[in-house]
């Protein structure tokens, strides 16, 4: 089993820190790295991060001027100093050089780097036979960051997009010159590109809907677990922990009959939170609620929502760990009365695992606050996911009859729900994107496992593509044309391919230099995109998922177009998967006892 690599956060010493007080015991000013009282929520998330401390465990050079250079560790960093220990007295002069490197899930994505830095000794103790050291950057590393890596990291991402651009464009000249010699292979090409770039470009339009903080509606937050016994712990106490007002916030887990501990460590979980929190009323807020039987997703968030007595409903993902202002965030667009869903941002929890964490890190990022923020432009996004999103309470239940009962081609609808629910909302309502509602996910790190889930989704965004075709052309004409494009580009893609890769260079003994260029190009976009904003050394990994796209998960799309019909995970023991697994049986049985019986009648 793979290890995950996580960022490990250094415990507060306060349980809950970030619920609001209802009896003003504690203010939020004394927070580490909180200056104001008058900070809103998300002023506030950005300066805890600042003063956020993580838990690490690599050495240190320290530079003396007076002494000779000593190695300690580091336990401990954040982004204005760190701890160190070591076996043998430290130097402790006025200011020392730090010489270290920060490698991939030390720190938050961004980070990683080799630093030299000036310090000043702060703190110092002896404890068991060993020394220990606390120590001040001379400036905070997001600043030294700043002028040593990250402004040349936008500079470079910025001008590498418009090269790219004009790359794109001279190559849709080309294509324009030479239509009439391929007219299917040159509209793909131009229909193909001109949606690829008016992504990024209203994408990079889109603006967060800023916090009103007068505006605070109830919420429920429903969580549907199943077998998910390693994470629910995390889960749930991130949605207890949320900057949003205690009488105005519920959750609900709800456990689809799991077969692991996944329960049992939410009781758990339940018990220790509303010890800790008493006056938090966490025994009032939070319930637990179990399934008689494993029914399925959406019956669990059905459930949920039976019990639910607030008017906004968040679906969060039982592996999913939300930020502690995503609730306050997420519910801002909903100031709009017409405002039906919205997703919030999801990023990979377990980014640095290996290289197929680090390729989803890349494509998670582009889906949201490119893809997703370009959709938002015209209050149409076509999915809102299911890691982080809400729902008006009152459209749920309209629609939750029909959620429940679909069926496709005769079969029942089990994945996709988030997809699903989507397209029920936006036949009548809008839909929203909020960058600044972050949740992040534990993404699939063995390639077996990730391949069935991009098949489920790849089979959900085909059936429900062809049920969105029914309504989305009551929305905003050029939302519906880029809808339209959406949904042809990905599905003509392998016959383009075939033909660009094989079929010209057997047939016409031509290499496809335009189309590798053009490939080439398109990665680049997508990675320097991400290393704009997220000045993270992970944006080449965007040059490796397209290649990984093109010759593996693109030949997904044919399989799926066959077989978009079935119902079962793949990822999960869900009834379909159950049922499908017996009938495998079966299958292979009889052919067994066909081949014996064939075998005893050419033996008589």
């Amino acid at each position: 089993m793979i290890q995950e690599v996580l960022t490990l956060v250094k415990k507060d010493r306060r349980k809950l820190s970030n619920i609001p007080d209802p009896h003003q015991i504690r203010h939020q000013v004394d927070r580490r790295g909180i200056s104001a009282n008058d900070l809103d929520a998300n002023e506030q998330y950005v300066q805890r991060q600042q003063g956020q401390r993580y838990v690490s465990n690599f050495p240190v050079k320290l530079l003396s001027t007076k002494e000779a250079a000593q190695t300690v560790t580091c336990l401990d960093i954040s982004n204005k100093g760190m701890l160190v220990r070591s076996d043998e007295p430290i130097h402790t002069e006025q200011a020392v050089t730090l010489k270290f490197k920060i490698d991939g899930g030390v720190m938050p994505e961004g980070y990683e780097a080799r630093v030299s830095i000036r310090a000043t000794p702060i703190r110092a103790y002896e404890e068991d036979g060993d020394y220990y050291q606390a120590f001040e950057f001379e400036q905070p590393l997001n600043r030294y960051m700043k002028k040593r890596r990250w402004g040349l990291s936008i500079f470079a991402a910025s001008l590498f997009l418009l090269f790219c651009a004009v790359i794109v464009l001279l190559m849709r000249t080309e294509s324009v010159l030479y239509f009439k010699f391929n007219k299917f292979l040159y509209l793909y090409s131009l229909i193909a590109a001109t949606f690829l770039l008016s992504r990024y470009v209203f994408g990079l339009f889109y603006r967060n809907v800023p916090i009103n903080p007068h505006y605070e509606p109830g919420v429920t937050i429903i969580i549907p677990a199943f077998n998910e016994e390693q994470w629910i712990h995390r889960t749930i106490a991130t949605c207890v922990d949320q900057d949003y007002p205690i009488d105005k916030l519920e959750i609900i887990v709800v456990d689809d009959c799991s077969t692991d501990e996944t329960f049992r460590n939410a009781q758990l979980t339940i018990q220790e939170l509303a010890r800790d929190g008493e006056r938090f009323q966490i025994a009032e807020r939070l319930q637990l609620i179990r399934l008689a039987q494993n029914s399925g997703k959406r019956e669990a968030l059905v459930a949920g929502v039976e019990k639910a007595k607030h008017e906004l409903i968040v679906f969060v993902d039982s592996d999913s760990f939300l930020e502690p202002n995503a609730i306050r965030n997420i519910v801002q667009p909903f100031q709009d009365p017409k405002m039906g869903g919205v997703s919030g941002r999801t990023e990979v929890e377990n980014k640095y695992t290996n290289t197929m964490t680090k390729l989803q890190t890349v494509r998670y990022y582009i889906a949201f606050r490119i893809m997703k923020a370009a959709e938002s432009y015209f209050d149409v996004v076509t999915c809102l996911s299911g890691p982080l999103s809400c729902y008006r309470k009152d459209l749920i239940e309209k629609h939750q009859k029909a959620w429940l009962k679909q069926q496709f081609l005769g079969h029942p609808a089990t994945f996709g729900d988030d997809r699903s629910m989507t397209n029920y909302i936006l036949k009548t309502h809008r839909t929203a994107y909020q960058d600044a509602a972050i949740c992040s996910t534990i993404v699939p790190s063995q390639f077996n496992v990730f391949l069935k889930q991009q098949m489920r989704w790849k089979r959900s965004w085909l059936r429900e593509s062809l049920r969105a075709l029914t309504f989305m052309w009551k929305k905003e004409p050029l939302m519906f044309l880029f809808f339209i494009v959406g949904l042809i580009v990905p599905i003509a893609a392998p016959i383009v391919v075939v033909y660009n890769l094989i079929y010209v260079p057997i047939a016409h003994q031509v290499f496809p230099t335009t189309f590798v260029v053009g490939l080439t190009v398109m990665a680049l976009l997508l990675s320097f995109a991400h290393l704009l904003f997220r000045k993270s050394t992970l944006w080449l990994h965007g040059l490796t998922f397209v290649l990984f796209y093109e010759f593996v998960l693109l030949w997904q799309m044919p399989i799926a177009w066959f077989t978009f019909w079935k119902s079962t995970w793949g990822t999960r023991d869900t009834p379909q998967d159950l049922e499908e697994r017996r009938l495998k049986e079966e299958r292979k049985m009889r052919r067994a006892a066909l081949k014996r019986g064939g075998r005893l009648d050419g033996e008589k």
